[in-house]
């Protein structure tokens, strides 16, 4: 069952650019249709400037779409009215990229879980409490942690604390924006398998938005690969990794290390077209190694139903 349904999704928005200021356009999230399943983390990857981040922000509205449908739970969200968005926000809740920004640094770590459970509930000090010390040790940190400051955490210990603040309303659906990117490669592990446990023991549906395909293999259920605000190809990890069938997918997958040696890693010519001045037909043919003259002029379909792709390679 879908918890999350996202129909031609559509979001730009303006930058100003260059020694004149000139505005610009920035196609951002170019007709992303995908369903996320209840109790899966479904992952999104692609490289920096793809759109996988506005994405996210999309689906929760801290981003708005142009065009578009987004339904939770069956509910058009892009529809909803202040108090029912209030609901909504409840339900959904986000893990930003950054630690060390994401957390008021002159909020004690108590005031900073407690705030969400004043603003949209009505329980009792007492109650507040409770949950926030239930939270806390969650993720993995001692209630007497509560009467500190951010400042004296560590980045992983802040990145739990951020994860905390996005458990303590009971949420159904969490996104998480590359929330371990920003971490030593020794903490990265001790998150990746939290956000793990967390939806094994609790139910709970990810959107886990990354560029690190290793972390990917590890944690998600499914996986849709973005490039210039499409989705390229979606499927399940475990085939997405075996049978890689879009060109920009098989360069992603060849950056992870691997056992034999023998793999050759792709190099993609040329850098990431501005989304501001987007290709015409399939976007990836400034850089495909097996582009046709038809791809610079004609957009490719989705084809397959479980594993889908967007290339006229396998339009036969």
């Amino acid at each position: 069952m879908n918890l999350v349904r996202i129909n031609d999704l559509y979001v730009e928005y303006k930058s100003k650019k260059g020694v004149f200021g000139e505005v610009k356009t920035i196609h951002a999230v170019n007709g992303v249709s995908l369903d996320i399943k209840k109790g899966e983390i479904l992952a999104v990857a692609g490289e920096s400037g793809c759109g996988k981040s506005t994405l996210a922000k999309a689906i929760i509205q801290l981003e708005p779409a142009k065009s578009g449908e987004i339904y939770f739970n069956d509910i058009d969200t892009l529809s909803l009215h202040k108090k029912s968005l209030k609901d909504f926000r409840e339900k959904a809740q986000m893990v930003f990229q950054n630690p060390y920004s994401s957390l008021d640094p002159k909020m004690k770590i108590f005031d900073t879980l407690k705030e969400p459970l004043q603003i949209n509930t009505d329980f009792s000090e007492e109650k507040i409490e409770k949950i926030v010390k239930e939270k806390i040790k969650l993720v993995g940190l001692d209630d007497s942690c509560l009467n500190l400051y951010p400042h004296e955490f560590s980045g992983g210990q802040r990145q739990r604390i951020a994860i905390a603040r996005a458990l303590v309303l009971n949420p159904e659906f969490i996104l998480a924006d590359e929330p371990v990117s920003a971490l030593d490669v020794s903490i990265q592990a001790q998150i990746i398998n939290l956000l793990k446990e967390l939806k094994e023991e609790y139910s709970l549906t990810f959107l886990l938005i990354t560029h690190d395909m290793s972390v990917i293999k590890y944690l998600a259920d499914r996986v849709a690969i973005m490039y210039l605000g499409e989705i390229v190809e979606i499927g399940n990890t475990e085939e997405i990794f075996k049978n890689p069938m879009h060109p920009y997918t098989k360069a992603l997958l060849s950056s992870v290390p691997q056992m034999d040696k023998k793999t050759q890693k792709i190099i993609l010519k040329g850098d990431l077209p501005s989304p501001a001045n987007l290709p015409s037909g399939c976007k990836f043919h400034t850089r495909c190694p097996f582009v046709m003259e038809k791809c610079k002029n004609h957009v490719p379909e989705p084809i397959g139903i479980e594993h889908q792709v967007k290339c006229f390679l396998y339009e036969n």
